[in-house]
């Protein structure tokens, strides 16, 4: 593992409560650190928490990550398959997972645990990040954690927001959330924006994810917080339940959810209060998620009343060009007014920026 002595930078974020039931009786702390970024040559560990990937997708994945000039190896349990119920014959027409909940978590946490791992990348989402929660062993993740000279990575996106937030929470670090090898670092040729983006996340230097339309208004900084939504609505009420979105930019993008369910999830998060305090809201792609004017009207109406800015059509998630975020960061959110305004109050562009680490790339 190569150190370099690069030091931990830090987002400032409000103070949480203590977690509470979560194993190991790890806190949030009040600053989190941000991941050390990678170097040509660093190791990077492949795993798969959730849905099985398919054989030739990751290895095409894996090269994708060697063309980064990363060393990209893969889990023991990466290309297993078992049933979603109880063990026995694999069924190709039932839902399956990359392995047992035991041996998904056993990956992450030997990966994570690893001194010559600088990044854990899941292969893909699916289903069962989840349960692979109560498998691990927070102390000595956060053990792992504070060893190094600067916090490793974890990246992935769509069901590994279940991780996100865990790792945000518990461990008091910053998480990437992009495309996964997998997925459409898979594809024959990858857009080119998406891996200038992961390359940008990964190795150094400030993101900008622009907007395509705005919904109200305005300029917000605080730390980036969110993910997929379905699973934050998930966490609800658990342990691992994301903290409240006080201070925070909140990004929230999904996939295949009816413009009634989005909006239920949305009730769901606003009657519990996780919205309150919110600085902005940056809303990602929504493929498969019904009629567009639809959606617009769904968020204007839950998100509006927050009174706070809210920018559409960021191109994170799971859409045809899925930019990377790093959670936990520092961020600037900026929705410009109508241009039919004459004294608008933003004159920026409308787009999420992430501010770069102090010094920029080790």
């Amino acid at each position: 593992m190569k150190s370099g002595g690069a030091r931990a930078e830090t987002a400032d974020g409000p103070p949480a409560a203590p977690a509470v039931g979560m194993p190991g009786g790890r806190r949030r702390t009040r600053n989190t650190r941000r991941y050390r970024r990678l170097r040509p040559g660093d190791r990077v560990a492949v795993i798969a928490p959730s849905g099985p990937a398919e054989p030739a997708r990751l290895a095409a994945g894996r090269a994708a990550l060697r063309g980064l000039g990363l060393d990209a190896v893969v889990g023991e349990h990466a290309l297993d398959r078992v049933n979603l119920g109880a063990p026995g014959p694999v069924r190709d027409d039932w839902h399956r997972l990359a392995g047992s909940d035991a041996d998904r978590a056993a990956d992450l946490q030997a990966a994570w645990c690893d001194p010559r791992v600088r990044a854990v990348v899941c292969a893909r989402g699916g289903y069962g990040a989840t349960r692979v929660l109560d498998h691990l062993d927070w102390d000595a993740l956060g053990a792992a954690a504070d060893a190094s000279a600067g916090p490793k990575i974890l990246h992935g996106s769509s069901d590994i927001t279940a991780l996100h937030t865990a790792f945000g929470t518990r461990l008091g670090v910053t998480t990437s959330f992009g495309p996964m090898p997998a997925g459409l670092l898979a594809e024959d040729e990858p857009d080119g924006a998406t891996l200038a983006c992961l390359r940008a996340a990964l190795f150094g230097g400030p993101v900008t994810l622009p907007g395509t339309h705005v919904l109200r208004p305005g300029r917000a900084e605080g730390p980036l917080t969110g993910g997929t939504l379905s699973l934050l609505t998930a966490l609800l009420g658990t342990p691992y339940a994301p903290p409240p979105a006080a201070g925070r930019i909140v990004f929230l993008e999904d996939v295949a959810e009816a413009p009634y369910r989005i909006d239920r999830m949305l009730v769901q998060l606003l009657q519990a209060g996780w919205f309150d305090g919110a600085a902005g809201v940056a809303l990602g792609s929504w493929r498969d998620c019904g009629d567009p004017a639809e959606l617009d009207a769904v968020f204007a109406a839950r998100l509006g009343p927050l009174g706070v800015p809210v920018l559409a059509g960021v191109p994170a998630g799971h859409g045809p060009r899925q930019l990377t975020l790093e959670l936990g960061a520092p961020a600037v959110l900026t929705a410009p007014p109508d241009p039919a305004d004459p004294h608008p109050a933003v004159p920026e562009p409308g787009a999420l920026t992430l501010e770069a680490p102090s010094g920029g790339a080790r």
